[in-house]
């Protein structure tokens, strides 16, 4: 098979000369040229007869800025701090190389320009890596009707200027079937910081929910004013309304069937729970145990005070499109410590804590966490039979009613 480059170079070498030929001569030169370039006749003589082609210039390729030293240790942070974006990369480079350069043995020069190159480069030398990276949605939340005329809907944007506003969610941990009682995550996101705390509870009781609330709300280095969440019964209940009446906690809830009024939490569901913890069911103690250990010591750690976020600063409407202005990717901590907020002896000892920990080291051991968390999932498929079987007093299977939309309540097999 001929190249377009081979062709290119053949047409223009054969055109001066076609163009002076006979007609008896342009005749076998049009044929030795369509059988050499598998052209179509018509369009073989549009180009024999056409303007002459001028020799392209040959160009130099340029030789690569940055050597693959430096693609390797960008790779090795990246994987490290959980594939971020390149702009958030850029920004937890400072916080992250003299830790690298310890791990990797980098020379001064790889260590200035890995600390040099720019988002755009990264997108580029990251790019084969990021090719295996998918994405999935998920969500088992079904909408609560107890106490809604007490908590206010919050349909207007977020406006705050101080740390302790917050949207909470449950993440639920089934697998591919709701039967029985299994594993949610408890998810708590600052609007004006992007802090990020969760819990593990074992189903969704009230008393377990409202218990992990109070058990973030000691966590947070700063106070929490006011919660957001959806419409799931796990929150529009009693016992949770009167425990933020209790303690002064603003309570509002969004609109059913919009989860866009609770994008905050929505995005750090998928970034802190599911890429984690996959899709896959955990319904043991054991599992429950575990998890929590990772959330109440690596990985809030490790997310608060070495992963800068980016945060949506307006938005601008230029014709048909919107524009949308972000501010400077920073962690949670570093924004605490900018504006001189939250809880003083908190946040000291947390960079206290920063200065002395190594992000690689922590890197690994919430790796090796999860290795034993995915372990602990329980094998449960669910199946649609081809008819229900016959109900017994001993019958050892479960049934489960699951509801699609525009179809009727479906029954799903669960083993």
């Amino acid at each position: 098979m001929v190249s377009r480059t081979s062709r290119l170079e053949y047409l223009q070498t054969i055109q001066e000369r076609y163009q002076r030929a006979s007609k008896g001569e342009k005749h076998r030169m049009l044929n030795e040229f369509c059988k050499v370039t598998r052209y179509h006749r018509k369009y073989a003589l549009r180009l024999l007869n056409g303007p002459r082609l001028a020799a392209r210039p040959r160009t130099r390729r340029r030789r690569p800025t940055y050597p693959e030293a430096v693609t390797r240790a960008l790779a090795f942070i990246w994987k490290a701090a959980g594939y971020p974006w390149s702009v958030r990369l850029k920004a937890l480079l400072p916080l992250w190389l003299r830790r690298a350069q310890e791990h990797l043995r980098l020379p001064p020069e790889v260590i200035r320009q890995v600390s040099r190159i720019s988002p755009r480069q990264m997108d580029r030398r990251l790019k084969e890596h990021k090719r295996q990276m998918k994405k999935r949605l998920y969500g088992r939340t079904k909408p609560g009707t107890l106490l809604k005329h007490h908590i206010p809907l919050r349909t207007d944007r977020w406006e705050v200027t101080a740390p302790g506003w917050a949207e909470v969610d449950l993440v639920a941990h089934s697998g591919d079937c709701a039967a029985g009682e299994f594993v949610h995550s408890l998810n708590l996101t600052d609007i004006d910081t992007t802090w990020v705390e969760s819990r593990a509870v074992m189903g969704k009781a009230q008393v377990r929910v409202r218990r992990a609330v109070e058990d973030i709300r000691q966590s947070l280095p700063f106070d929490l004013k006011g919660i957001d969440s959806d419409n799931g019964s796990e929150f529009i209940n009693k016992d949770l309304y009167e425990y933020c009446q209790e303690r002064r906690i603003q309570f509002t809830r969004g609109r059913a069937y919009k989860k866009d009024d609770n994008a905050h939490v929505e995005q750090k569901n998928w970034t802190h729970v599911r890429k984690l913890l996959g899709y896959v069911r955990y319904d043991t103690p054991q599992a429950l145990e575990a998890i929590n250990a990772l959330y109440q010591n690596e990985l809030r750690l490790f997310q608060n005070l070495f992963l800068p976020s980016v945060k949506l600063l307006r938005k601008e409407r230029v014709g048909s499109r919107t524009r949308r202005h972000y501010g400077r990717p920073q962690t949670p901590l570093d924004r605490l410590l900018a504006r001189g907020l939250g809880n003083p002896v908190k946040v000291a000892e947390l960079k206290q804590l920063r200065d002395r920990l190594d992000p690689f080291a922590w890197s690994q051991a919430i790796d090796r966490k999860l290795e034993t968390i995915h372990q602990l999932a329980t094998d449960r498929r669910s199946a649609k039979p081809a008819r229900r079987p016959s109900a017994g007093p001993d019958h050892p299977w479960r049934w489960s009613y699951k509801r699609r939309p525009g179809i009727s309540a479906v029954p799903v097999y669960c083993p």
